[in-house]
Formats: C-alpha cells, sequence, structure tokens
C-alpha cells in the first residue's frame, strides 16, 4: 500500500543539465541502446536455435543477454525521451515501477554470474559428471531460483521506499530512479530503508562475488596440481576469461555505489558509475562473449550463412 505522498510525479535531472550535449547524448545512447538489443537479441537468438549451443554455459549466457536487453531498456528509454523533453517527469508509480525492475533485474544478473561461475568451476574441475551435476533440470531451477530471489529482493526496496513521505523538492539528481536518490527526497527517518539497502544488497553481491572467487581459485588450485603446467593452466583458463571480464565490469560500479560508506557518496559519481553498469557493461557483453568465444561466432556464421 501507497504512503501518502505530496507528490505524485518525480523530475529527472538527468546525465547533464548543458543544453548543447542533449541531442550529442541522445544520439550516443541510442546507438549503444541499438547494439546492445541487437548484439544479446543476436546471442539469444542463436543460444535457442543452434543445437550445439545446448548446453548449461550457453543456456545461462541466453539468461544473462535476455537480462541486458531488458536492464537497459528499463532506463535506457526514458532517458533518450528526457533528452529530448522539456519537463523531465516521471510518476510516482512509474518511477517505484523503474525502481522495482532496476533493482530485480541487476540482482539476478549479480546472482546469474555467480551460477555461471559454478558452472565453469564444475566443468572443469569434475568433467566426468558435468552432464549428471549440471542437467537441464539443474539449470533450468538455479536459472528460476536466482530470478525468483532477486524479484523479491527488488520488491523490498521498491515496497518500502513507496512507503516513504516525499513533501519537499521532487528533483531526481539521477538519470532514473533508484533507492539512494529517492531516499535523499524523503520526510522523516530513512534508517530501516539505508540499513535495508546496504544490508540486503551488500548480502547479495557480496555474496555472488565471494562465491565466483570461491569457483576460480577451486579451479586455478585444480589446474595447478592436476597438469603442472603453466601453458595448460592459461589455456584453461582462457575459457573463463569472458565470464571474468563481466564480473569485473558489474561488480566494480555495484560495489563503488552500494556497498561504500554514504559518507563518501558523490551524485555525480554515483551517475557516471550507474552510466558503466546500466548501459556500458550490457553493450559490452556480446562484444566479449562474440569475439572471444569460437562456438558463438561459428553459431552466428552458420545462422548468416542461412539467411537467403
Amino acid at each position: 500500500m501507497l504512503n501518502q505522498t505530496s507528490v505524485t510525479e518525480f523530475l529527472l535531472l538527468g546525465v547533464t543539465d548543458i543544453q548543447v550535449l542533449q541531442p550529442v547524448l541522445f544520439v550516443i545512447f541510442l546507438a549503444t541502446y541499438i547494439v546492445n538489443v541487437a548484439g544479446n537479441g543476436a546471442i539469444l537468438m542463436v543460444v535457442i536455435s543452434d543445437p550445439r549451443l545446448h548446453s548449461p554455459m550457453y543456456f545461462f549466457l541466453g539468461n544473462l543477454a535476455c537480462l541486458d536487453i531488458c536492464y537497459s531498456t528499463v532506463t535506457l528509454p526514458k532517458m533518450l525521451e528526457n533528452f529530448l523533453s522539456i519537463h523531465k517527469a516521471i510518476s510516482f508509480l512509474g518511477c517505484i515501477s523503474q525502481l522495482h525492475f532496476f533493482h530485480f533485474l541487476g540482482s539476478t544478473e549479480v546472482m546469474l554470474l555467480a551460477v555461471m561461475g559454478f558452472d565453469r568451476f564444475v566443468a572443469i574441475c569434475k568433467p566426468l559428471h558435468y552432464t549428471v551435476i549440471m542437467n537441464h533440470q539443474v539449470c533450468t531451477q538455479m536459472a528460476v531460483t536466482v530470478w525468483i530471489i532477486g524479484f523479491f529482493h527488488a520488491l523490498l526496496h521498491s515496497v518500502m521506499t513507496s512507503r516513504l513521505n516525499f513533501c519537499g523538492s521532487n528533483h531526481i539528481h539521477h538519470f532514473f530512479c533508484d533507492v539512494k536518490p529517492l531516499l535523499e527526497l524523503a520526510c522523516g527517518n530513512t534508517d530501516l530503508n539505508e540499513w535495508l539497502l546496504h544490508t540486503v544488497t551488500e548480502t547479495i553481491a557480496m555474496g555472488s562475488f565471494f562465491l565466483i572467487l570461491l569457483s576460480y581459485f577451486y579451479i586455478i588450485i585444480y589446474l595447478f596440481f592436476k597438469t603442472h603446467s603453466c601453458r595448460m593452466l592459461r589455456k584453461a583458463l582462457s575459457t573463463c576469461a569472458s565470464h571474468f571480464m563481466l564480473v569485473v565490469l558489474l561488480f566494480g560500479p555495484v560495489f563503488f555505489i552500494y556497498i561504500r560508506p554514504a559518507s563518501g557518496s558523490s551524485m555525480d559519481q554515483d551517475r557516471t558509475v550507474a552510466i558503466m553498469y546500466s548501459v556500458v557493461a550490457p553493450v559490452l557483453n556480446p562484444l566479449i562473449y562474440t569475439l572471444r568465444n569460437k562456438e558463438v561466432k561459428g553459431a552466428l556464421k552458420r545462422v548468416i550463412r542461412r539467411r537467403p
């Protein structure tokens, strides 16, 4: 139940207030969004259509591509609209909805990367049992679980934020509705909201990151004692390079915004870093996997050849 509030809409101040840059930024971010949808859409298409990619690794990659398309769609269309609009408003319900889906898809992607790290661990350290451990039913259950956890994590933040009273300024110093900028506008005590933001979000982010590090630690130890060869170690780890790049691209900005103490926060810094994980990371994911993965490149070539 939404709390009674005198604010019926918010004004998103966007990336910059310099008017001459608005059309330029519109073109840049529109091109980025098109590349994101086309690139991730292509990966999703080949993962579904090519039988050679019907394996756990590519099942999770398909989930990642779907998440990246939806993740950018939560923020970029509204940002593009505001670049060309004088009245950069978003309704109260629209703002809470944007907040919900942003955290839903973002936290799901964080946990999905941990699942993908576990998949690489099983594939490298237990190759003979890989198809048994990572069977279709287990992969589906893992994917559904992270989506459900992500949904309820976001629901917690959206419900708690919607219950706050907003009686002052409605100017959000950001290009989308997020918990931290909204807490700065709220009237009354926001200690519980801030505690939930740091504790719950930190648990999901740090827990996922720890599982990824643990997976890589066991992979390195296993390969070092199994192969006794640095060349073989590098070759095996190269199969994890794409995943590791995604981890760095996503977790770095997330830690900067949500794990860092609030006293060190700056809205300008937060907006810049938010562009990294909400705009740049999703568009780089298909490029990273396409350029480094022979199977995906081969599948894309086969799709292109089949076209009339």
